[in-house]
């Protein structure tokens, strides 16, 4: 578990939130179809902003409703620092692009960030019905039941992620992934290279793989998984060892007695 300060929401506000999410996950289920939607990059695109609208529509203002003074976080794929104070930071339909394309692995999530910390988050996959959840100070759990990051120690046999956070990212990232997956390949067992990062992250959360990196900033992928992962007992920094929060640049979150090692290998390449 986190060794951050508690964060004193109480039981009622996760419960909220998670109704909402599932709620919100239910509406995606439904427009899921099991073959692609969309040939063109414009068909894709607008499939994508589609799925988005619906489930906003019924996520929204739930959630701000659950946190009075709280405020949304409009940009799913921007990153950076928020400033002060609370903010909600969805995705209303993580791993869309696979969503679209017919695929089975994308979820609904909702993080609480506070002055640029997540401190509450819940993580739903609709297909499945598993809900992930965290408070800070209070655990991570998978529908109740408490997650632990691998007590792997040696790095050769990890399994590690990564990805590209989205599309048209610029060439000097897509390098560097290229780069830390033949670095990580050298020095792990295996890498797996997919989207969403949330869905990567969740894994490390619950001891399934040991380690995932990312070289974007881009929030809404990572403050979910960071939040569950630090809570699993597992280490969440970015790739210089600082601890991370929603202005770092790049991260890394790892079973604990992989980290260092792992760092070692992707610091080079940041």
């Amino acid at each position: 578990m986190s060794t951050a300060m508690p964060f004193a929401a109480g039981t009622t506000l996760l419960s909220d939130v998670t109704a909402a999410v599932r709620a919100a996950g239910a509406v995606l289920r439904d427009r899921h179809t099991p073959h692609a939607r969309g040939v063109s990059t414009d068909g894709i695109v607008g499939e994508i902003h589609a799925n988005d609208d619906a489930v906003l529509e019924v996520l929204r203002e739930p959630l701000l409703r659950s946190r009075p003074g709280s405020r949304w976080a409009e940009d799913e794929l921007a990153g950076g620092a928020l400033p002060p104070g609370e903010w909600w930071v969805v995705d209303p339909a993580e791993g869309n692009i696979n969503h679209v394309h017919g695929m089975d692995d994308w979820a609904v999530t909702a993080t609480l960030v506070r002055d640029n910390r997540p401190v509450l988050t819940v993580v739903h996959l609709p297909l499945t019905g598993a809900t992930y959840t965290a408070v800070a100070g209070g655990g991570a759990h998978l529908d109740g039941r408490p997650l632990k990051a691998s007590a792997k120690t040696d790095l050769a046999a990890a399994l590690t992620g990564t990805g590209q956070a989205r599309p048209g990212e610029d060439e000097r990232t897509f390098r560097r992934i290229g780069d830390s997956v033949t670095a990580m390949l050298v020095n792990g067992l295996v890498v797996r290279v997919s989207v969403p990062a949330t869905l990567q992250l969740v894994h490390v959360a619950a001891g399934c793989t040991d380690a995932f990196w990312q070289f974007s900033d881009v929030r809404s992928g990572l403050v979910a998984g960071a939040l569950l992962v630090s809570e699993a007992g597992g280490t969440v920094t970015d790739l210089t060892g600082a601890p991370w929060n929603a202005g770092s640049r790049d991260f890394l979150a790892a079973a604990p007695g992989l980290h260092a090692a792992a760092l070692e290998v992707l610091a080079p390449i940041a």
